[in-house]
């Protein structure tokens, strides 16, 4: 498996890359900003990104999509309750930036346990953990122990709630009923900030003891 992070944009959003040793497939997770970077990264890995998946809606997670997108004609994947936020500058808050950022539409809309398969030996498992956004997702690839959790979960923090379409009890529910029921070794990869474990979040982290 290839994987690489990315940090991204004056927001330091980590975006992922993850791909087939085999066919060299990959897929582009929440590319936020700095498209060049992004291509560039991907050039150098030696991999083709046949899948832009964003695990929610807001602009620092999916602010470089439509560049990427052109440069590589990979596919837009998104779940279905963010698919506005996408192509709409006041839904994803650019428009707070003066920006008005906006994406090219979903080619393939997303819901709670699809899977999406990236060449011969990757697949990765849609989780709907709303709660930071209606439409957040986790991505869980079960061979490898990871899970990319976008803005879900944070080490000994979660995603804010405080803006429109988030909720605190649906955030909180969505990490415990979604997440900790993981084993403690499964490796959670954030939206932000460092990696962390299941298990260290289970004991430590203050909003889920």
């Amino acid at each position: 498996m290839i994987l690489k992070e990315l940090v991204l944009t004056a927001m330091a959003v980590n975006c992922y890359i993850i791909g087939c040793e085999e066919t060299k497939e990959a897929a582009v997770i929440d590319p936020g900003g700095n498209p060049q970077t992004v291509i560039k990264a991907l050039n150098s890995s030696g991999v083709k990104a046949v899948y832009i998946i964003n695990t929610h809606g807001h602009t620092d997670h999916m602010g470089g999509n439509r560049a990427v997108k052109d440069a590589t004609k990979a596919q837009v994947l998104i779940h279905e309750n963010d698919t506005k936020m996408l192509v709409n500058a006041v839904s994803n808050f650019s428009f707070l930036t003066g920006s008005n950022v906006t994406s090219p539409h979903a080619d393939k809309i997303l819901k709670d346990g699809d899977k999406i398969a990236i060449g011969n030996t990757i697949e990765l498992e849609v989780i709907h953990t709303p709660g930071h956004t209606p439409g957040g997702i986790c991505l869980l690839e079960k061979n490898a122990s990871i899970v990319f959790v976008g803005d879900t979960l944070f080490q000994g923090s979660i995603g804010r709630t405080d803006f429109p379409g988030g909720s605190y009890k649906d955030l909180i529910d969505s990490i415990k009923e979604r997440l900790l029921c993981f084993d403690d070794g499964i490796i959670c990869y954030p939206g932000h900030g460092p990696a962390t474990t299941i298990g260290f979040e289970r004991k430590y982290n203050p909003f889920l003891i």
